[in-house]
């Protein structure tokens, strides 16, 4: 059950609108076009963000997983990838979460509050000492920028996708995605870490990383510059949350 303390549904898609709202701890839904909902809202203040070592310790594990960057809607669609995420909300969440549709649509539509999509690949096999990525940071934590090999969007070579949301100061890492049989060790958090970095990159305020509903949010707060929204105001007070979670 998604945790909502509020609804509205806006007219104005400004980015001064937008920015304001997720500040109030609003964030676009998937049920239609401008409903946002209230909620516990957690985001990285990337001000503050740097790679911790459990960060960097991701990214190794994760360095054959190359992230592209493409806005939506997505004319490249095809049906595998409504069907990888049908699959993986399927075996994570229950039957019935998320259908091949509803991706198809976030990903289609007009209708659709989303405008940005992370495609997660690793094509080639990996020789030592080589490297795929946004960014990786060597032992001295100086940060290289790698290449990023040729995806084919739709194809097997694609490991996970995730359907954002972004305006020039904001992302909002929504709807992630991806083959849970991939070899890929901790894919999953290293989508959203590579998701992180980029936004840094990108000059960019805050990414929001969804909600904190219950405890199975907490690999949320590994990242530097971690922020939660109390109803009232943002906090940064882990043992706090941790306490509200039990």
């Amino acid at each position: 059950m998604y945790l909502s303390w509020n609804k509205k549904t806006i007219t104005d898609f400004s980015d001064e609108n937008i920015n304001h709202l997720y500040n109030e701890g609003y964030v676009f839904t998937r049920v239609g076009k401008g409903v946002m909902n209230q909620t516990r809202s957690v985001r990285i203040n990337l001000d503050k963000f740097e790679l911790s070592s459990e960060n960097k310790r991701v990214l190794r594990k994760t360095e054959n997983a190359t992230m592209e960057v493409s806005p939506l809607p997505d004319e490249k669609y095809s049906w595998e990838i409504g069907k990888l995420g049908k699959d993986f909300y399927e075996k994570k969440f229950g039957n019935g979460v998320f259908t091949a549709n509803k991706i198809k649509e976030l990903m289609t539509a007009p209708t659709s509050n989303f405008n940005l999509l992370l495609t997660y690949t690793s094509p080639f096999p990996l020789s030592k000492g080589e490297h795929k990525g946004v960014a990786v940071l060597d032992d001295n934590a100086r940060r290289q920028t790698l290449p990023s090999l040729p995806l084919v969007r739709g194809g097997s070579d694609a490991s996970g996708y995730a359907i954002c949301f972004q305006t020039k100061n904001i992302l909002h890492y929504c709807y992630p995605f991806y083959d849970l049989s991939s070899d890929i060790p901790n894919l999953g958090i290293g989508m959203m870490t590579r998701a992180v970095v980029w936004a840094k990159e990108q000059g960019k305020k805050y990414i929001y990383l969804g909600s904190a509903k219950d405890a199975s949010a907490l690999y949320k707060t590994q990242f530097k510059g971690f922020e939660w929204w109390d109803g009232k105001i943002w906090k940064e007070d882990v043992g706090e949350l941790k306490n509200v979670l039990k």
